[in-house]
C-alpha cells in the first residue's frame, strides 16, 4: 500500500498551545482511494532553518504528498516552511503532490504567483469548466492571481477564477475545491486522486 504524507492545519487552543490537526474525512478519502495516509508535523523546522523534516521524510517510504486546506498563507510560518519544503522534496524525489485549496495557493506561491481576494467563493457550490463542466464546493477567500509559469489551467470558475492547475513537467497539481468535504465523495475526485498518486 502506498503511503501518502499529508500536511496539517495549525490551530491555537484556549491555552495558547499550537496544535497540528487534520480533517478525518481527508484520511477517509485517501484510504478509500487505496492509500495509507500519514500526517506530517509542522514543527520539524526551527527558526534557523535547521530541520529534522528531511530525516522524518527519509525514514518513512512515502510515495507522494497532499497539501491540505485551512490556514491562510502567512498565518503560521512553520506550516508555510513545511509545505514549501515538501514541494522541493517531492520534485527532487519525483514524487507526486496534490494541493487542496490552501495547498494550491502554496504551490502558486512556490511558483512565484501571489494571491488576490475574491468574493462569493466561501461556503458555496459553483460550476467549473475545463475539459468538461462539473460542480465543486468552494471555501476560499483568496484565489491565485494568474497561472504560474510552466503550469496549465485545468479548470476555471464561471466568474473567471482559476480553480485547478497542473505543472507541465512535474507531477504537481492543485485544486481549489475540497473533495473531502463532500457528503459522498465524488467519483471524479477519487479517480483523479488515484491517477495522480499511482
Amino acid at each position: 500500500m502506498k503511503i501518502i504524507g499529508i500536511s496539517q492545519n495549525i490551530k491555537v487552543t484556549y491555552y495558547n498551545q499550537l496544535e497540528d490537526c487534520l480533517d478525518q474525512n481527508l484520511i477517509n478519502l485517501l484510504k478509500l482511494c487505496g492509500f495509507l495516509p500519514i500526517p506530517i508535523p509542522n514543527n520539524l523546522i526551527d527558526k534557523n532553518n535547521n530541520h529534522n523534516l528531511i530525516g522524518f521524510l527519509e525514514n518513512i517510504p512515502f510515495s507522494g504528498f497532499l497539501l491540505s486546506g485551512g490556514n491562510d498563507w502567512g498565518s503560521f510560518e512553520d506550516r508555510d516552511k513545511t509545505e514549501i519544503n515538501l514541494i522541493e522534496y517531492s520534485i527532487k524525489k519525483s514524487f507526486p503532490i496534490l494541493g487542496i485549496c490552501r495547498g494550491m495557493q502554496v504551490i502558486a506561491h512556490w511558483a512565484g504567483v501571489g494571491l488576490k481576494r475574491v468574493k462569493g467563493h466561501v461556503n458555496t457550490k459553483h460550476i467549473v469548466r475545463g475539459k468538461r463542466e462539473f460542480e465543486v464546493n468552494s471555501y476560499h477567500n483568496f484565489s491565485i492571481k494568474c497561472c504560474p509559469k510552466n503550469f496549465s489551467i485545468i479548470a476555471k470558475s464561471l466568474d473567471g477564477e482559476i480553480e485547478a492547475i497542473r505543472h507541465s513537467k512535474y507531477n504537481l497539481e492543485g485544486w481549489m475545491w475540497h473533495p473531502e468535504r463532500e457528503t459522498d465523495f465524488k467519483l471524479q475526485d477519487i479517480k483523479n486522486i488515484k491517477r495522480l498518486f499511482n
